[in-house]
């Protein structure tokens, strides 16, 4: 009896998903401002929402800027020759793990709003709504110029 109290116990471990306590962690690449892919796997920064690749913004002189594209070079150049390591949350609706991110001492995704090329999910968290008040006071990426909010614009563009 006792050894199937233990058994069960042992097999119950592997049904725990890894990634709560499990640190993710080397060489990224972005695959869009709020997405890092590390060996296959899909992680989704928690708490921030960047522009979708085809999202376009206008600059102070209403130029258009594929700001989309900009928020990808720019968690690129964050993650550039750096091992990152990742804290997962969980995991989306899609599957994707959900994590905080950190290059260095750096967190990534509080780098990406401060930067101004994302926003913070404050449905998620209100950890990185003071990095939205920096880059919006120091007109920072996105804040440059005019823009339509991540989620309203997949709204508007069917991509929700």
């Amino acid at each position: 009896m006792k050894s199937l109290v233990l058994l069960s116990l042992f097999l119950g471990l592997f049904a725990l998903p890894t990634f709560a306590a499990d640190e993710i962690s080397g060489r990224v690449r972005a695959v869009d401002g709020d997405t890092l892919k590390l060996d296959g796997t899909v992680i989704r920064l928690f708490g921030i929402d960047a522009p979708e690749l085809k999202q376009a913004c206008k600059s102070k002189k209403r130029n258009t800027q594929h700001c989309g594209d900009l928020a990808r070079q720019m968690l690129n150049t964050l993650t550039q020759n750096v091992k990152v390591k990742c804290h997962p949350k969980g995991r989306d609706e899609d599957g994707a793990v959900v994590a905080v991110c950190f290059a260095g001492p750096f967190d990534l995704n509080e780098q990406m709003v401060s930067s101004g090329w994302a926003l913070p999910l404050t449905e998620e968290t209100d950890a990185y709504v003071r990095a939205m008040k920096f880059a919006r006071a120091r007109r920072e990426g996105m804040w440059r110029g005019t823009f339509i909010p991540p989620k309203q614009w997949r709204e508007e563009n069917g991509e929700e």
